[in-house]
């Protein structure tokens, strides 16, 4: 039987793994099946490749043409890729040969789908041809805002191109992420700072949707059009508006200059004024505020430096949030001065980076000052919930942490001790000795029950001469010890203080709680009148208020 059996469990486990090499066979047998063996997605598509062909209504305005040459020795044959950045409103016109394409920035549809964050063309010149590519552009408002113009082959121009876009996509999702950060923060404090923060940065989005052409892509979801170079101002003023007083606020100024609210109300509103009136301004009108705005932006970020400084000479700490905020503004300022090379080619990167930088500095110091509010509310529930002279919880904090236990101990069916304890002819020891030695017997008993309590126990001082100490987990006889050890250290604790002819004693009154029968005041009731009975049996002494003898001494 034995051998059968074995035979038996070969002859199995040969069949499954037979079975196991045959399922690739079997596999490559059928046909691959759409929805059971891949996901085809989609449709075919009758849609021409995106490249528009340019009308003279699209280059109607001041323009600015360049030619890109050939190499000497003419070009190589391989295809070229020609990508243009930074231009910031307008349509942008690229040339080479009989082939002209028009793309801009407010809208990805119009430009060719290889390139993502500026408007691209990739041609195949022939082998040893100097025929040049053209470009034009709408005229800058501003000096030194050029565009960039990057030829290569196609792979690292793209690969350029995309990191260009991860950027400021990367920088908008973190603005939207601080966001809603700031809601949740909001949400937890009802603090109007975080209300101003996520409004500063829903235009901060926009700001940058639009400086960066993501505001067209993949399609337009703001009815930019041709109307970019107007709302890109607009949006500025706006921005600026919320950034140059955040900027003086963590720079300390609110703090050094408590006067100084008023000018910024002004700051805001006439910024906030400006950009409402942007829509109504012509061309003319655009370069006179982005003028204006530039100058406005350099003098805010100087004042706020200024008075970063001074506020951390004064020893003002929570300034250097500002002052790390301030320093890539610093540093745009300076290479914009200058025309740093890097800064004409990544100028929306940069900017974007440096608005996040700040937004993200804004939101370290809310962080901060919900860190403070924290602790302030922490601060006013100790003391409302701490007697100032023994530093043990008050009557309040001391029955809130008895129903705990009482509702503990019904959940998992524990058992609670309390004494009731109250320092013998207190009254006597003011009269004989003065209030200033009761306060020291007080702190001195206070100390003894910390000292004589377990980590899970509860003291807490009722008022006057009287103390709680809930014991939970314990059972009758041994809490009644331990009662009558706290006793003894009371008395011994008190004779520390070296006062002549003082001597302090303490009655307790022991109560147990009993589940289904009890709540917290008839617990407590029980206990003050075993506190009662001590002191009617001669004081200095713990009674036991479970026992029959409770009622007869009565």
């Amino acid at each position: 039987m034995v051998g059968r059996h074995v035979r038996f469990e070969v002859g199995a486990v040969l069949v499954v793994l037979l079975a196991w090499l045959a399922l690739p066979w079997l596999g490559h047998a059928r046909a691959a099946e759409a929805g059971r063996d891949y996901l085809l997605v989609g449709a075919a598509t009758d849609v021409p490749t995106p490249h528009r062909a340019c009308t003279p209504q699209m280059l109607v305005g001041p323009r600015q043409e360049v030619r890109v040459d050939a190499p000497p020795g003419g070009w190589s044959g391989e295809p070229q890729a020609l990508d243009v950045f930074n231009v910031f409103a307008g349509e942008v016109r690229l040339q080479h040969g009989e082939r002209e394409i028009c793309g801009n920035m407010d809208d990805a549809r119009t430009r060719d789908s290889r390139f993502r964050a500026g408007i691209g063309m990739v041609a195949v010149p022939r082998a040893g041809s100097h025929e040049p590519f053209f470009v034009s552009w709408q005229t800058p408002l501003k000096a030194r805002w050029v565009p960039t113009l990057r030829l290569g082959a196609p792979s690292p121009v793209q690969q350029n191109d995309t990191a260009r876009l991860l950027v400021r996509a990367a920088c908008i999702a973190v603005a939207i992420a601080l966001a809603l950060s700031a809601l949740m923060g909001y949400l937890t404090t009802r603090d109007r700072s975080f209300l101003f923060y996520i409004g500063a940065t829903l235009i901060l989005v926009l700001w940058q949707a639009v400086l960066g052409g993501l505001s067209g892509y993949p399609e337009p979801w703001l009815p930019v059009g041709e109307r970019a170079a107007w709302w890109l101002i607009a949006l500025t003023a706006a921005t600026q508006a919320m950034a140059l007083p955040a900027l003086w606020r963590l720079n300390g100024g609110d703090r050094q200059l408590p006067r100084s609210r008023l000018p910024q109300q002004i700051v805001l509103w006439g910024l906030l004024a400006v950009a409402a009136l942007v829509p109504w301004l012509g061309r003319d009108g655009l370069q006179v505020v982005a003028v204006g705005l530039q100058v406005s932006f350099i003098l805010g970020c100087a004042l706020s430096l200024a008075v970063g400084l001074w506020a951390r000479l004064r020893g003002d700490v929570w300034s250097q949030a500002g002052l790390a905020a301030l320093t890539p503004m610093l540093v745009l300022i300076a290479a914009d001065a200058v025309s740093a090379g890097w800064l004409l080619e990544y100028r929306v990167e940069a900017l974007q980076l440096a608005v996040t930088w700040l937004l993200m500095m804004a939101a370290y110091a809310l962080n901060l000052r919900l860190g403070r509010l924290r602790q302030q509310r922490d601060e006013m529930r100790h003391l409302a919930e701490t007697d100032s002279l023994t530093g043990l919880p008050n009557r309040r904090a001391g029955l809130q942490q008895l129903g705990e236990h009482l509702q503990r101990g019904a959940r998992d069916d524990g058992g609670l001790v309390i004494g009731f304890l109250d320092v013998d002819l207190f009254k006597d020891i003011n009269d004989r000795h003065g209030h200033e030695v009761g306060d020291q017997v007080l702190v001195a008993v206070a100390r003894a029950l910390r000292a004589s309590v377990r980590g899970q126990d509860e003291v807490a001082r009722m008022g006057g001469e009287e103390f709680l100490v809930v014991l939970p987990g314990v059972s009758r006889e041994d809490a009644r010890r331990r009662l009558d050890v706290l006793r003894q250290r009371i008395t011994e604790a008190c004779q520390s203080l070296q006062v002549p002819g003082l001597q302090v004693t303490a009655s307790i009154g022991l109560a147990q709680w009993r589940p289904g029968q009890d709540d917290l005041a008839a617990l407590l009731r029980r206990a003050d009148h075993a506190m009662y009975v001590a002191k009617r049996g001669g004081r200095n002494r713990v009674f036991d208020g479970e026992t029959a003898d409770s009622v007869a001494v009565a």
